[in-house]
């Protein structure tokens, strides 16, 4: 039996893995700073681990998992930051994943799948971070080529793009949406020309999976990263279009009744290379049909 130890267990995308690990036959590991205040997933098959803060602790967790294959996705995520949150931004995103890759170090751990974001590249750009998020998210990867160099860490970097599917309360785009169809309040939003790149949740635990085994299979020298894109962005109207015809609701939204945000993203980055064994499976439409409806 392959193991897991898996962080950011508790948010969207690493609850969606953790049950996608457990139906594919993994002993699965998590590590958690806070209790639970809900079941995500079946908790009589799953490790948990209580971080308290230190590296010694995770040195100790890793030694006791032994993971095959670590998977990194806890991270704050901001798309503006205030004065109060670059403390948290650089604990979260970076002191906490370099103690991470050292206790896999001192645990003689060395397969990791890391996740990054499409916002560190910037209208195209090789590295240009759309906001402090993104640029925490390069700092760890320079750290990481330390290890990677230094200590024959294997890794695998998923740069992801926009997510969606089944049981997401973030409050980002699609939520916002689905309640303003809900309560039929006016949604004010930039002009809506911006494109966007929507990965359905299913299909980024696809990815993780498929990165997970191009590990085990020692197809990895080193650090790779790759871009998890559907390949199909659409504008901002259109997305709000798809969504009323496939939900059957009206979203009232005012266009222009916000500027754009600084730094927009007006056309997601397509410079990113594609992971070796997998492609988007879940169309938007069928995607955004197959959740719960708005009613």
């Amino acid at each position: 039996m392959k193991t897991a130890l898996v962080t950011g267990s508790t948010g969207f995308i690493g609850s969606h893995l953790v049950n996608g690990l457990l139906v594919a036959g993994w002993q699965v590991h998590v590590v958690i700073r806070k209790p639970l205040s809900r079941s995500l997933w079946d908790q009589s098959r799953v490790q948990v681990h209580h971080h308290d803060g230190s590296t010694e602790s995770l040195v100790s967790m890793m030694r006791e998992a032994r993971p095959d294959v670590v998977f990194h996705l806890a991270s704050l995520f901001l798309s503006s930051h205030r004065v109060e949150d670059v403390v948290p931004l650089m604990q979260s995103n970076v002191q906490f994943s370099a103690q991470l890759i050292e206790a896999m170090h001192q645990a003689n751990c060395d397969r990791l799948v890391d996740t990054g974001t499409s916002w560190q590249h910037y209208q195209g750009m090789a590295y240009s971070p759309v906001n402090l998020y993104a640029a925490t998210k390069q700092a760890f990867g320079a750290i990481l080529q330390y290890y990677v160099e230094a200590c024959g860490l294997r890794a695998i970097t998923l740069e992801l793009f926009d997510t969606y599917g089944s049981g997401d309360t973030r409050r980002k785009l699609i939520h916002l949406l689905e309640d303003a169809a809900r309560t039929q309040q006016t949604l004010p939003m930039s002009p809506g020309e911006q494109k966007i790149d929507l990965v359905h949740v299913d299909d980024v635990v696809r990815a993780y999976l498929v990165a997970a085994e191009r590990l085990l299979a020692d197809q990895v020298r080193g650090h790779e990263c790759y871009a998890v894109s559907s390949g199909r962005p659409v504008r901002l109207k259109e997305l709000v279009a798809i969504l009323e015809h496939v939900r059957g609701v009206t979203v009232p939204v005012q266009w222009g009744g916000r500027d754009y945000r600084e730094r927009e993203v007006m056309e997601p980055w397509r410079g990113g290379k594609p992971l070796p064994g997998w492609s988007p499976q879940i169309g938007l439409e069928s995607g955004l049909g197959g959740d719960a409806c708005c009613s």
